[in-house]
């Protein structure tokens, strides 16, 4: 094994690196035949270059933490994974190298020693144009969606501000129109009573002379 990094959630610095220390002397004990291998491994999130490694307990198992191998297939060389958090079940495989296969174990460690590894699981990183391509439609099909959302607004927005002007354009007529009804009604009333045959002062109607 060739150790590569050590995990340590932070509590305080002297308690993290006694903990890690821990582990570390556990797993060099040797198997712990109290100890079962972690069930139902599965990669997840695989990205060009990283990956989720999660994995199930049997409940009861006295675990202090976990080792995580991972290997690249066909190649010797191990990264070792130290996790001293007993309450998660997944880690981070980081630093990857895209287009390639890798291979990897989860072990739970207790004070007695280390469990069998799992089952091993083999998988691959995509290319980064791989990557690019399968997030290119997605990305077009929201571009393009939200275009027609925009362009819906814009439309159902001008609708709005011509039917706004047509109903302001009619109340303004009609109260032009409301005001000049008295006036209307009063040139009527003059023109009538201009138009009327004019009485004589006394009563009498004005006669011409021949």
């Amino acid at each position: 094994f060739i150790p590569n990094t050590c995990r340590v959630w932070p509590v305080t610095e002297p308690v993290s690196q006694f903990w890690s220390c821990l582990v570390k002397m556990a797993a060099l004990k040797g198997p712990d035949t109290l100890l079962s291998a972690p069930l139902n491994v599965t990669i997840r999130e695989i990205e060009v270059n990283s990956a989720v490694v999660t994995w199930e307990i049997l409940e009861g198992d006295p675990v202090i933490g976990f080792a995580i191998t991972q290997q690249k297939k066909d190649v010797r060389m191990l990264r070792l994974i130290q996790e001293v958090n007993t309450t998660t079940r997944s880690c981070a495989l980081w630093d990857l190298d895209e287009d390639t296969e890798y291979i990897v174990h989860v072990q739970s460690i207790s004070m007695g020693g280390s469990s069998p590894p799992s089952e091993p699981v083999l998988f691959r990183t995509p290319k980064e144009s791989e990557k690019l391509a399968s997030q290119s439609p997605g990305e077009e099909e929201f571009a393009h969606a939200a275009q027609l959302r925009a362009g819906e607004l814009i439309i159902i927005v001008v609708v709005l501000v011509m039917w706004a002007g047509v109903i302001a354009l009619f109340c303004r007529q009609y109260d032009i129109i409301k005001d000049n009804e008295p006036n209307n009604n009063k040139d009527k009333a003059k023109n009538s009573s201009e138009c009327s045959t004019p009485e004589h002062p006394q009563g009498g109607l004005l006669r011409s002379n021949v």
